[in-house]
């Protein structure tokens, strides 16, 4: 009887290594085939210009600083070129701190807004706030390309118009909606009967939120931080509109220079890495926090 018992399970333990293969052979063939793009990105900006498409995949053996005459070493002018930019194009590294200086007030600004929202429409109800909820989800679906206008109206009303100040406070507004609906949906989560007990202690709703919601709040700004820094900083519909020349982040500044007909394929890659690079490092250093803030019910409800 045991020698029968034995042979099942050793065939139930041969089963599941196989499946567990497939499924890890699948996944590394799928991630092969989502890093190839940027494979491809990094060795193009660090080659010479060369308008054979045909010899992109081409590997050079030895990274060189210096010698770029030789088609068969690394060249990094294309990422110096990028970088410092030119006379008629604004360099990357320019707008590199343009958008620095605006997407991190913006992420800051809205993930604490969002939090506020998110706290009172989820645990202070009053008259009407379900609908309140709704109008400002509502916001959400408002296609951006038909509010342009009033948008550029009211900023220079306000004095913002081409100016970072005037985009941060663009996407402060724009981001309420998205960031409320996650922290509403998160704070559901936390049981009313520690907000009910805070308040018959003489708590107020200040109070409740400085010592009991914001504690308990850190898988939720750690998801609405992710995805706002990661939304702000690629944007470029609004970057486009309102601000302009030297104040331009780098979504702006790398369509610029995809679009001169004299600027070579290096310099375009290089660029364009350059401009996914932050994003990249925010996902490869904080993923896992970002899977922790989901998994803990961020976005739940």
């Amino acid at each position: 009887m045991t020698t029968q018992a034995m042979i099942p399970a050793k065939s139930q333990r041969r089963h599941f290594k196989i499946g567990r293969f497939v499924i890890y052979f699948i996944l590394i063939v799928f991630a092969v085939f989502y890093i190839l793009p940027v494979y491809l990105i990094v060795l193009t900006g660090l080659k010479q210009y060369n308008s054979n498409l045909y010899a992109m995949w081409d590997l050079p053996p030895i990274i060189s600083f210096a010698d770029c005459t030789n088609p068969y070493f690394f060249c990094f002018d294309g990422f110096y070129a990028a970088w410092f930019g030119s006379q008629a194009v604004i360099g990357m590294g320019q707008a590199f701190m343009n958008s620095v200086t605006m997407t991190i007030p913006a992420t800051i600004l809205s993930t604490l807004l969002g939090s506020l929202n998110g706290y009172i429409l989820a645990k202070w109800k009053f008259k009407y706030a379900d609908i309140v909820f709704a109008f400002v989800l509502f916001g959400m679906f408002i296609p951006y390309q038909s509010i342009l206008i009033p948008l550029i109206l009211t900023l220079r009303s306000m004095g913002l118009y081409a100016s970072l100040s005037g985009l941060v406070f663009v996407h402060v507004v724009y981001s309420i909606p998205i960031a409320g609906l996650i922290f509403r949906n998160y704070y559901a989560t936390i049981p009313n009967e520690i907000i009910e007990a805070s308040r018959i202690d003489g708590s107020n709703i200040f109070t409740i939120y400085r010592y009991i919601i914001l504690p308990l709040s850190a898988p939720a700004f750690v998801v609405v931080l992710i995805w706002q820094f990661t939304n702000i900083w690629n944007d470029f519909i609004f970057a486009v509109t309102i601000v302009q020349n030297e104040r331009m982040p780098m979504t702006v500044a790398l369509n610029n220079i995809a679009g001169a007909f004299t600027v070579p394929w290096n310099v375009q890659m290089a660029a364009a890495f350059l401009t996914a690079l932050p994003t990249l490092l925010v996902y490869v250093v904080l993923g896992r926090y970002f899977l922790r803030g989901l998994l803990a019910g961020s976005l739940k409800g």
